[in-house]
C-alpha cells in the first residue's frame, strides 16, 4: 500500500526529522553516484528528495510517481519533471535510463516483481539502479511515524535475492539513518554525528535504510542456426562429376 504524496511531502520538506533523513540518504546516493553530465536519471516512488543534485548536469531527470500514491509538481520554481504513472507501465522508452533510484516504490508495492521488471526494461546498457528500502533490523522500520514504517522491510539478503531473481546483479550496498527516528532537538542536532559514526561501525545492521546498487544483467545472444556441426552430413551430390569435369 503506497503512502499519500501529501504525507510524504510534509514529512520530507516540513519536519526536522524528514529534512535530516533526506540529507542523510541523499549524501549516500551522491557518494555512490557522483554527478555526471549527460545522463538520464529517473526516480520511482517518492525519490524526488534524492534527485535534486542531478538537475543541473543531467541530460534529463524524470520523477515517476505511482497512481496509488499521487503526484505533486517538482521541483519548486523550475520546469516540472514529475509525472503520474501506472505502477508497472512507465512512460519511459526501453533502455534509455542511465541511473534509476527507487524510494518508497518497492516495499509499498503489491506487485514488487512487476516493478522490478519495469526497472529492468527502462535501464540501458551499463545502467544502474539504486533501491532504498527499510532495514528490517533498524529502528526506522518499527516506527509508524515515518514513511519507512510502512510496507515490507528487508534484510540485505532478502533484497539481494529478490534482485537476482529478476536478472539484476547486486554490486554494492550502504546503510543510512543511524540517528533514532525522533523529533527531539538533541537527536536532530546530532544527526550528522550519528551518520558519520554509523558508517564507520556498520553498513548493514544498524541503519534505518539499506541502499543497494544493482546492475542490469544482459545475457549474450545465441548464434542463429545449428549449434553443432553435423557429424554425418548427407552427401546428396555424391557420385556426380564436378563442374567442368569430363565424363569418363
Amino acid at each position: 500500500m503506497h503512502l499519500d504524496v501529501l504525507d510524504l511531502r510534509n514529512f520530507y520538506y516540513r519536519t526536522g526529522l524528514g529534512r535530516a533523513a533526506q540529507k542523510a540518504i541523499r549524501d549516500q546516493v551522491v557518494a555512490l553516484w557522483p554527478v555526471q553530465k549527460g545522463q538520464t536519471v529517473a526516480g520511482f516512488g517518492f525519490a524526488v528528495p534524492l534527485l535534486r543534485p542531478y538537475l543541473a548536469e543531467a541530460r534529463r531527470v524524470i520523477a515517476l510517481m505511482p497512481g496509488p500514491q499521487g503526484v505533486m509538481p517538482w521541483p519548486a520554481g523550475m520546469a516540472n519533471v514529475s509525472v503520474l504513472c501506472e505502477e508497472t507501465n512507465w512512460p519511459v522508452q526501453t533502455g534509455t535510463v542511465d541511473r534509476l533510484v527507487l524510494m518508497h516504490g518497492l516495499e509499498t508495492s503489491e506487485q514488487p516483481g512487476a516493478v522490478l521488471e519495469e526497472c529492468w526494461r527502462v535501464l540501458g546498457p551499463g545502467g544502474r539502479a539504486l533501491f532504498v528500502v527499510p532495514n528490517r533490523s533498524g529502528l526506522w522500520s518499527r516506527r509508524e511515524g515515518t514513511p519507512f514504517g510502512f510496507g515490507r522491510p528487508y534484510t540485505l539478503g532478502q533484497i539481494e535475492a529478490q534482485l537476482k531473481r529478476h536478472a539484476f546483479i547486486p554490486e554494492r550496498h550502504v546503510a543510512a539513518l543511524f540517528v533514532p527516528p525522533s523529533q527531539q532537538r538533541f537527536w536532530l542536532r546530532t544527526a550528522r554525528m550519528w551518520e558519520e559514526m554509523g558508517q564507520r561501525v556498520s553498513t548493514r545492521f544498524a541503519g534505518g535504510v539499506l541502499l543497494v546498487e544493482a546492475s542490469k544483467q544482459v545475457y549474450a545472444p545465441t548464434r542463429p542456426g545449428l549449434r553443432e556441426a553435423v557429424k554425418r552430413p548427407l552427401r546428396v551430390l555424391e557420385g556426380m562429376p564436378a563442374p567442368g569435369a569430363q565424363p569418363a
